[in-house]
């Protein structure tokens, strides 16, 4: 298989069943951006501690679903290509995570200032990608039929990175740097 069809060179691009639309639909956007985040969830597991490595892996695994279910145009192409449901378990699976993790941390004060480590650091920038692949799926949603959990499982999971990445942060020893408005 080449990488390389020429397919999109007139600034189109096909979805999963074959429809073909211009590069920058919404639907071209989500799925985009969800891959994009995707690609920082890599370089994310190349940068957290090794325990965190498994869940890291299911995340990508997740967005890889949900961009399949972004690339397609119904259930039917779902169902033809074999895309996986994204199930509440999905979600439950991620707050069990979290949860866990807070147990190690102290309480938060006041809003934090990312940084202080670079695993932390990434784990800051996966959540604001998370957070804009969650707009542009509400987008989508608008003009488009979306199936409702994948805003809500975009939504536990940047909650998931920003508690990721207090813990990252616990376990290089940096503590949270809160914000302090001048005012």
């Amino acid at each position: 298989m080449k990488i390389y069809t020429r397919t999109g060179d007139k600034g189109q691009t096909g979805l999963l069943g074959g429809t073909r639309v211009p590069k920058d639909d919404a639907r071209i956007e989500a799925y985009g951006t969800v891959d994009e985040l995707n690609s920082h969830v890599g370089m994310l597991r190349d940068l957290a501690a090794p325990h965190h490595t498994q869940q890291l892996v299911a995340i990508q695994e997740t967005l890889f679903t949900i961009g399949s279910h972004l690339a397609s145009g119904s259930a039917e192409e779902r169902t033809l290509f074999n895309v996986p449901a994204i199930t509440e378990e999905s979600i439950a699976a991620l707050e069990r995570a979290m949860d866990e993790m807070e147990k190690d941390l102290p309480p938060m004060r006041s809003f934090i200032l990312p940084g202080g480590h670079a695993a932390s650091s990434q784990a800051h920038i996966c959540r604001t990608v998370c957070r804009r692949a969650e707009r542009r799926v509400v987008l989508l949603s608008g003009i488009s039929d979306v199936d409702p959990i994948l805003v809500r499982c975009l939504n536990r999971l940047s909650d998931y990175f920003f508690m990721l990445a207090r813990h990252l942060a616990f376990l290089h020893g940096v503590p949270d740097t809160p914000w302090s408005p001048k005012g």
